[in-house]
């Protein structure tokens, strides 16, 4: 369970239903009815089923699932995009769902920024017009506007293109103005929404790691919709599976391609590459006075070491690798054997 310190958003059994009367079948939602059930019977459709979650502050928080699960509907209850049947969603203690309109959008300006898969870019305005737009509507002067917004593009990776329009622009690097639009707003909260789909393969990693990067300077609190778990496992501290509106896993992603909570689960993560995912932390044996007998000049591995890179390592050496943390302290052994074992599952 995240602590309950540094919660940054707080998802209280949210739910969802679509149709003319949605309170009159809340009872069958609750009583379990399926989604198949409800809509022969009442015609309304499940959205979102009772999902409760903990994100913490500078946390990438992935939620994910096939189409039809849920998982963008949900994300856009984060900033009542979509307002819910039942249930709250407090940031920073505070219920968006309670809010008013005019405390709405002060939240929607300042608190929360959106990224779409389809970019959102105004066509007629150039790459700086665009980043600096949300900063024009909320009143900034137009020179510390631009300052900052450039501040945006370069930090993106797109110093030189802020005079060229959108239609100029490949779809990775129009993903990067909408990236860079986000977050000009020094919004404390990024949701980004299948961000990255519509982007070919080679684009789309680059993405993954410029994401990360950024993250690691900039510490925000994301939330990431997508429907690849390579995806999520590459970018999430935390991920969230869900299907048919349900929430059917929480965890990091050694925790979810470890011990996998059911059947629906355990086939998403069947035919993942495990080196690319698990870590060698995740596979150590303890310390345990393991380290005794060890020569001093036994190679030491980070836990955080991809399985991948930390076999490489081994196979340069031979035996025993001591497994340390980020302050090099010994958190365990890991040998050849222990890495094969690993890989075959």
């Amino acid at each position: 369970m995240t602590d309950e310190q540094n919660i940054k958003i707080k998802v209280d059994s949210i739910c969802k239903v679509f149709g003319e009367d949605p309170e009159s079948v809340m009872d069958l939602v609750h009583q379990g009815i399926s989604k198949s059930d409800l809509l022969e019977q009442t015609g309304h459709v499940i959205g979102i089923r009772d999902v409760s979650l903990d994100i913490a502050g500078g946390q990438t928080f992935v939620i994910m699932g096939l189409s039809g699960s849920g998982k963008s509907t949900l994300i856009r209850h984060f900033n009542r995009l979509i307002e819910p049947t039942a249930g709250h969603i407090l940031v920073d203690g505070v219920d968006v769902v309670g809010m008013n309109q005019r405390e709405l959008k002060e939240f929607r300006r300042s608190k929360v920024s959106m990224v779409f898969q389809r970019f959102a870019l105004l066509p007629h305005k150039t790459v700086l017009d665009n980043v600096s737009y949300g900063l024009f509507i909320s009143g900034m002067n137009r020179k510390k506007a631009y300052d900052h917004a450039m501040e945006q593009i370069s930090l993106v990776g797109l110093d030189g293109f802020e005079n060229h329009y959108p239609t100029q622009l490949s779809g990775g690097m129009q993903q990067r103005v909408g990236l860079a639009r986000a977050l000009a707003t020094d919004a404390e909260v990024l949701l980004m929404d299948e961000a990255f789909s519509a982007l070919d393969p080679l684009i789309r990693n680059d993405m993954q790691s410029q994401l990360k990067e950024l993250q690691a300077r900039l510490h925000k609190t994301i939330v990431f919709i997508t429907h690849d778990l390579d995806e999520a496992l590459r970018i999430g501290d935390k991920i969230a599976i869900l299907k048919d509106g349900e929430l059917r896993q929480v965890g990091t992603g050694t925790q979810i391609m470890l011990h996998p909570a059911d059947d629906y689960v355990e086939r998403f993560v069947r035919d993942v590459n495990r080196s690319r995912v698990l870590t060698i932390g995740s596979i150590a044996e303890p310390v345990d006075g393991a380290l005794e007998g060890l020569p001093a000049d036994t190679p030491r591995i980070r836990e955080d070491t991809m399985l991948d890179e930390g076999f490489r390592a081994l196979a340069t050496g031979s035996g025993t690798a001591i497994v340390v943390d980020e302050a090099a302290r010994p958190v365990g052994v890991v040998t050849p054997k222990t890495l094969l074992e690993a890989l075959a599952g």
